[in-house]
């Protein structure tokens, strides 16, 4: 991703009148985004304002470039922004025995925040293996956790399961089991992400059906009770199948016209990539005759940028209003060990979502950076 161009900033004031100069800039990414980003600007003299004429004057632009990577060995990311001023970071845990959390005032603060377990595995039966995908969520005024689980007699007997906390700080309550989310198929299940759209709260999930892991949708009851599940989406492109047919780890994200779906596709080595349902932000949400896919991914692995395999991502706001994309990828080809789950080394990573021309979410290649220190916004200032 390159910076093409900055959009300069005309301003005229009258002599004598106080000059307020925009918070923000447009910034030209390519030829189908543009974007806006914070600007700091090199204030003038007062004096140069008593003088009518022009002034020009520059300004640096404000982007923050995350570490890559952003927390290490925290597959499955997903970042919460709460009322309560803090950011919640959440993922899968290495061992897959535990449910962390760790919260932090500022998105930059979190990988040093201390990270708390929240909840542990059972030592048998459902709830004591393959602890997945995490995800956060403040509902009605209580905290939720969605995530998925296995057990000791069948790890692979994977479903998605609730817990539910009432207390104001999240890391210091006490969490109580509500169960499964019994899908209509009782079959592996598992990625549940949860979103409130029109005044409905839906589940969207990934559930294999003939070894073929598909996406469904729900409208909800409660945070851990869905209604008639709904087929959403099938793995039918060439990018869905490597390995396996795999349509998992959906995430919600809309504007004022569409309500998008990512998702991530094919096996979890260099082959992980992210796809894009979408349907108009009016549209009856459990009907499949409203969703759309993109016919190519909109995320894969970059050999430049040395991230593989990017998918299972979450979005957020940062501090200053802008999307983020939340995601995980490994920083080599291949896997370390025989199968790719047991890799831990898919670490998160965040870097800042755009948007096409079009009004489409612009993911933008994983790893990318963004250097404005050799590029100024300039200000023309018109006394009159």
């Amino acid at each position: 991703m390159e910076i093409k161009r900055i959009h300069d900033t005309e301003i005229k004031i009258n002599n004598g009148e106080d000059l307020e100069l925009p918070k923000q800039v447009f910034v030209d990414l390519n030829e189908n985004i543009t974007a806006p980003f914070d600007v700091e600007w090199d204030l003038p003299s007062e004096e140069a304002l008593k003088s009518n004429g022009t002034i020009e004057i520059e300004g640096s632009i404000k982007h923050q470039n995350y570490p890559k990577p952003f927390i290490e060995q925290r597959a499955d990311p997903y970042l919460y922004k709460h009322t309560d001023g803090y950011f919640y970071f959440t993922g899968s845990y290495p061992l897959y025995d535990r449910i962390v959390l760790r919260r932090a005032r500022t998105i930059e603060e979190l990988p040093q925040a201390e990270e708390k377990v929240i909840w542990w595995k059972h030592e048998s039966g459902i709830m004591s293996e393959h602890i997945w995908a995490p995800e956060i969520h403040f509902i009605d005024g209580k905290w939720y956790f969605h995530f998925a689980a296995g057990e000791k007699d069948d790890v692979w007997e994977i479903r998605p399961y609730v817990l539910e906390c009432e207390a104001e700080n999240p890391l210091e309550g006490e969490w109580v089991e509500k169960g499964q989310i019994n899908t209509e198929f009782q079959s592996f299940s598992l990625d549940a992400t949860t979103f409130e759209h029109n005044g409905k709260r839906y589940l969207v999930w990934a559930q294999k059906v003939d070894n073929i892991s598909n996406l469904y949708i729900a409208e909800m009851e409660n945070p851990w009770t869905i209604k008639k599940q709904v087929f959403l989406s099938k793995p039918e492109y060439d990018w869905e199948t490597i390995g396996f047919d795999v349509n998992e780890g959906p995430a919600m994200i809309k504007d004022d016209k569409r309500i998008f779906i990512a998702f991530s596709a094919s096996a979890t080595d260099e082959n992980y990539a992210v796809g894009l349902l979408y349907a108009d932000i009016d549209s009856d949400l459990l009907d499949p005759e409203s969703w759309k896919k993109t016919e190519s991914p909109v995320m894969v692995s970059n050999d430049e940028n040395g991230e593989y395999g990017p998918g299972h991502n979450s979005f957020c706001l940062d501090e200053n209003g802008y999307e983020l994309i939340i995601y995980h990828a490994r920083p080599y080809k291949g896997f370390n060990t025989e199968n790719p789950l047991y890799d831990h080394n898919r670490h998160a990573r965040i870097q800042r979502l755009f948007w096409t021309k079009e009004g489409m979410p612009y993911f933008g290649e994983p790893g990318y950076v963004l250097d404005f220190s050799n590029h100024k916004a300039k200000a023309n200032i018109t006394v009159i």
